[in-house]
């Protein structure tokens, strides 16, 4: 994997994350955390928005939860739209890129002189396993 160095905190959300079986929200993070020196929100918020900018996790906007980049070796801020599908039963998260649809919504958004910042699209529904 191509992440830059990180601190011992930053290295222990990413792990926590890495080794969970879906997403995760800040505060639960914190509880796995507590016996590792973890105290306060701030500590594991502080290091998500490092793995964040380094493009390395994910931030579920639908259920405020964190996954880690199903696409680590690539920099996940060249995909563009990254999109999630979540399940409403077992709470599995499949991340993909679609750059047909990516390539449509940035020519909307340039023809509406509208600059994005971030998207993220999250579709909400059953996983196949769950819906058999």
């Amino acid at each position: 994997m191509n992440t830059p160095q990180l601190t011992k905190n930053q290295a222990l959300v990413f792990d926590v994350l890495e080794k969970s079986e879906g997403p995760l929200s800040a505060y639960t993070i914190l509880d796995k955390l507590r016996d590792h020196g973890f105290r306060a929100p701030l500590q594991v918020y502080r290091a998500l928005d490092k793995l964040l900018e380094y493009g390395v996790v994910h931030r579920l906007e639908s259920i405020n939860s964190f996954v880690v980049c199903a696409h680590p070796d690539e920099n996940c801020h060249n995909h563009g739209t990254v999109a999630f599908a979540i399940c409403e039963s077992c709470g599995q998260v499949i991340e993909f890129h679609d750059h047909e649809v990516d390539h449509r919504l940035m020519d909307r958004m340039r023809a509406k002189k509208f600059k994005a910042e971030k998207t993220t699209i999250e579709i909400r529904g059953v996983c196949e396993s769950c819906a058999a």
